[in-house]
């Protein structure tokens, strides 16, 4: 395992979002999503994961009440609904999460498939068929 992958175990997925600014805090000092999850004693790369599997609604209302937590970024609690928003954009879209949702509100379509092509398959079947048949037989 490389020095990166400890520092960053679930690969660079959540960069984006980790390393979004949410202000400074009262010292001047720049305050990103993971400094201000490590800050109230969170795991960043894990919230962020379970951040990204929740709905975006879900997922503002949580990171709205972690940003609620951090009392020392003054910025922040002027914008925090609008800042957690803009956040939760930045999480990455799953593949899984998209198929479910598109399975629940029922916009899921099965991909189309030509006639020409389903019966250029079946051709091309029997031709190595047919080959085969004459390969056996001599």
């Amino acid at each position: 395992m490389s020095v990166s992958d400890v520092l960053r175990p679930d690969g660079s997925d959540y960069d984006a979002f980790l390393q979004a600014e949410v202000g400074e805090d009262r010292t001047g000092v720049a305050v990103t999503v993971l400094s201000a999850l490590a800050r109230m004693g969170l795991e960043p790369w894990t919230e962020a994961k379970e951040l990204a599997h929740l709905s975006k609604e879900d997922a503002e209302i949580r990171l709205n009440a972690h940003l609620d937590a951090i009392t020392d970024v003054p910025a922040l609690a002027l914008a925090r609904e609008s800042k957690a928003t803009k956040l939760v954009s930045l999480l990455p879209q799953r593949a899984s999460r998209l198929f479910v949702n598109e399975c629940q509100t029922g916009s899921f379509r099965f991909p189309r498939v030509s006639a020409f092509g389903v019966l250029s398959v079946f051709v091309v079947i029997a031709v190595i068929a047919r080959i085969f048949y004459l390969a056996q037989i001599g």
